[in-house]
């Protein structure tokens, strides 16, 4: 039981106790800003360096002395129809195929030409390479043509073309030569019939017997 009442006192004496103690309050040193003087410096004494422009004097070239080449005129000969114009014409297309044409110029050379479709023979190939002769409708041509040369020579040309092939007419073109053959002679053969032996029998004793 006394230990319980001094147990209690403790306590409560405990609780009642307040130290006297109070914190110390620290200020903050003043530090005074250093007295450094900041230094003095002076600019370099550097001069800028003068450059001089350079001395070079800029090349001087010559113009090449390549003479302009001279071209002489053409040596063509002159032609009297220098400039040729076209001084009539004509053209004249069918339906059913066959036209026509023709030209003239001032130089006097003249040209026309006409076509005409024609029934001819051909020959078809069947499937097996059979060859039939049927009628077929061709191309023919025909027309003349007349100019005059440099030298004056006057030509005139006229032709034909169609199941017969081109068949060109002029006094100008080359006729080809006529060859004529003659026909080889057989050579006559003279033969003498030959003669049938005469049989003269003998008797055997060396005598014919006639």
């Amino acid at each position: 039981m006394q230990f319980i009442i001094a147990a209690v006192l403790a306590v409560a004496t405990a609780a009642s106790y307040k130290p006297a103690y109070k914190p110390p309050t620290y200020s903050a040193p003043a530090y005074s800003a250093p007295a450094y003087s900041a230094p003095a410096y002076s600019a370099p004494a550097y001069s800028a360096p003068a450059y001089s422009a350079p001395a070079y004097s800029a090349p001087a070239y010559s113009a090449p002395a390549y003479p302009a080449p001279a071209y002489s005129a053409p040596a063509y000969k002159d032609n009297k129809y220098a400039d040729i114009t076209i001084t009539s014409q004509s053209d004249e297309r069918n339906l059913d195929g066959s036209s026509q044409w023709s030209y003239a110029q001032s130089d006097y050379t003249t040209r026309e030409e006409s076509q005409v479709q024609k029934k001819m023979q051909g020959v078809k190939y069947d499937s097996y390479g059979k060859a039939t002769y049927e009628d077929v409708m061709g191309n023919t041509n025909k027309g003349s043509s007349y100019w005059v040369s440099p030298e004056g020579q006057k030509f005139t040309l006229t032709w034909a073309a169609d199941e017969a092939g081109f068949q060109p007419k002029g006094d100008h073109l080359p006729v080809a030569p006529v060859h004529e053959y003659e026909l080889p002679v057989a050579p006559v053969h003279e033969y003498e019939l030959p003669v049938a032996p005469v049989h003269i029998p003998f008797n055997g004793k060396g005598y014919k017997i006639y």
